[in-house]
């Protein structure tokens, strides 16, 4: 048995314990960072989360006087990446981009991951992103009326290729194929830009893909668009009809982009990390290169942790309906 005076000693050892515990997290948050971070891309380069992971990373590193080093790791829709991330120390030196796809809709998909969404933290927002559908340039069908009906008449026979199941922009072939009632074969790829590569050279029908990726083609008219999935038309392709505009307004395809962090990285670490970001977003560098490719930042009011995490929680719910028949 422990006496009265144990048990304050005890008690006294653990409270310095703590105490030290906690001096020691903040002098590490205080010094962070004292070398390079490395933000983990879930797709191959050149895609959506790649640029803007690149576009934001840059920035951020300014802010925190690091580098930001980009590593691409490609595969099983974002999950193989997302593993990578919640195996590494929590200490805000990894941190990895994702959307609706590598964070809520692929614990659907993939039911036996080997992590969780609480084996994540979220840093913040970062983008929001508009979903696409366009097609090879020589596709018989010239608007999303014809295009209906002519995938109709051929059940199966068209082929739209994504970023692999899980991504989001597997989400926008889902969204897409289920408000037009049509049977479309949709083709997995390492990533947007390997899909889009083969949507330009007409070895597949088309890509679902976000404006950020796909905006370039079709003004270069490599690709040939056919909808936004927005309730306004994008800067940066005006001619593009808005899918009420189209005649399919069920069909949304508005997705974002957020940083996060394994579990047990320090308050005071993602406190800064956060800081960063929301201070890359704002600049002038960041904006127009947004603008460019159709992205916004996010509202002031939607730059918190907590924002996010709803956000997430939110989608993992919706997703969990929308993808119960893609459980493996």
């Amino acid at each position: 048995m422990i006496s009265f005076v144990g048990k304050r000693a005890l008690a006294a050892i653990a409270a310095l314990s703590l105490a030290t515990f906690s001096f020691a997290t903040a002098a590490f948050a205080q010094d962070f960072p004292k070398r390079p971070i490395t933000m983990i891309v879930p797709f191959a380069a050149g895609g959506t989360s790649d640029v803007i992971a690149r576009t934001v990373a840059e920035q951020m590193g300014i802010a925190l006087g690091q580098t930001i080093v980009i590593e691409n790791v490609a595969g099983a829709g974002g999950s193989t990446a997302l593993a990578r991330a919640s195996r590494a120390e929590p200490d805000g030196y990894t941190i990895a981009i994702g959307n609706a796809g590598t964070n809520a809709a692929t614990y659907t998909i993939y039911p036996k991951l080997p992590f969780t969404p609480e084996s994540f933290v979220p840093i913040a927002m970062v983008a929001k992103t508009f979903g696409i559908i366009a097609l090879r340039k020589d596709f018989p069908a010239k608007d999303l009326k014809e295009f209906i009906a002519y995938a109709k008449a051929n059940p199966g026979k068209i082929n739209l290729g994504h970023a692999g199941v899980g991504s989001s922009n597997y989400l926008i072939c889902k969204s897409f194929v289920t408000a037009a009632g049509i049977d479309a074969t949709l083709v997995g790829y390492r990533g947007a830009a390997p899909a889009l590569t083969d949507a330009v050279g007409s070895q597949i029908d088309g890509v679902c893909d976000a404006a950020a990726s796909v905006s370039q083609s079709i003004n270069e008219k490599l690709v040939r668009g056919l909808v936004v999935g927005s309730t306004v038309r994008l800067a940066t392709l005006p001619d593009l009809p808005t899918s009420a505009e189209a005649g399919l307004p069920d069909f949304e395809a508005q997705g974002s982009n957020g940083l996060f962090a394994p579990k047990g990285t320090p308050q005071a670490v993602i406190a800064k990390l956060n800081a960063a970001a929301r201070t890359a977003v704002e600049t002038d560098a960041v904006k127009k290169r947004f603008a460019d490719l159709s992205t916004v930042a996010p509202d002031p009011d939607e730059h918190t942790p907590e924002v996010l995490q709803k956000l997430v929680t939110r989608d993992v719910e919706k997703y969990r309906k929308m993808l119960a028949d893609d459980a493996k």
